[in-house]
């Protein structure tokens, strides 16, 4: 590479000199041409056949009562706020909340270039361990919530979806009461009876809107299927998803007694909890993709 036969003689001709400046500016060159090909190995982790295209976001609330509700909410902010902070289009096409705190589960849609490439990382369990705001005793709590990451297909990507296999309910989407309730059945929800795939959508104001963006999420889960399926993993990965609870976790987040966030994939740990849980989590996601390659090069 020409740039670090430059950087190198450039440190050379700066000792023999004993010139301070040219030995700065040739490490200077050094750590630009680092970042360079660090960026070239993180995009080469990219190059799946869906990697660059947009992503389809689930959450859903697990094990930990209303813990596992609110955490789920700050795990949907979180998402959100990376999905800002990469310039993406994220949008929210069904919430729904939970008795007495944050939500039981929630659909994004997010576009942009390399959502599903990056936030694919971001698929399992997620745990949160606090002192519960909820527990009159304030006593530490545990929450669960599970990601699915599925990549937001193309229309020209053909997904056969017989209407002998949907059963498209239709109801009354939530609101906040008053003026807001819908007095109208918009919402959709729409199951797949082969796979037992179930979507839904409330969050448009018309019924035609809602089962277009349910149908948008039922073709996403059955090209991610499809595509398990081809890779002789399904039956057996999407069975096995594991469970929202205990020793499923990919990732956890320790509020009490520490301040710690602990990938178990890959062992990085992070102390800044507030920055990871508002959206800061380039360094998980680049540590991961960059070590699953690596496995998958083995």
């Amino acid at each position: 590479m020409a740039a670090l036969e430059d950087a190198e003689a450039l440190l050379e001709l700066g000792v023999e000199a004993e010139d301070a400046d040219s030995i700065v500016e040739a490490g200077e060159c050094a750590k630009g041409i680092e970042k360079t090909l660090d960026d070239l190995e993180f995009r080469r982790m990219l190059s799946g056949e869906d990697d660059f295209g947009g992503a389809v976001v689930e959450f859903n609330a697990g094990a930990g009562g209303v813990d596992a509700n609110d955490w789920t909410q700050m795990l949907m902010r979180m998402i959100l706020r990376y999905c800002q902070r990469k310039g993406w289009k994220a949008t929210i096409v069904d919430e729904q909340s939970a008795e007495e705190a944050g939500i039981k589960s929630a659909t994004v849609v997010v576009s942009g270039d390399y959502a599903y490439g990056l936030l694919k990382a971001e698929d399992g369990v997620h745990r949160l361990v606090r002192i519960s705001p909820f527990d009159s005793n304030a006593r530490r709590q545990t929450g669960f919530a599970a990601l699915r990451v599925t990549p937001d297909i193309d229309d020209d990507v053909e997904i056969e979806i017989a209407d002998s296999d949907l059963r498209i309910d239709t109801y009354r989407a939530g609101g906040a009461g008053g003026q807001h309730v819908n007095k109208t059945d918009s919402a959709v929800r729409i199951t797949h009876i082969p796979t037992g795939i179930v979507v839904q959508c409330q969050n448009e104001r018309s019924q035609h809107k809602n089962k277009s963006a349910a149908m948008r999420v039922l073709r996403s889960r059955l090209y991610d299927l499809h595509i398990a399926e081809q890779e002789a993993k399904s039956a057996d990965a999407a069975a096995a998803r594991k469970k929202i609870e205990w020793g499923s976790q990919i990732r956890s987040y320790v509020m009490a007694p520490y301040r710690m966030v602990n990938d178990h994939r890959t062992e990085l740990k992070v102390s800044d909890i507030d920055s990871v849980l508002d959206g800061d989590l380039d360094e998980f996601i680049r540590t991961y993709l960059l070590r699953s390659g690596d496995e998958a090069e083995a």
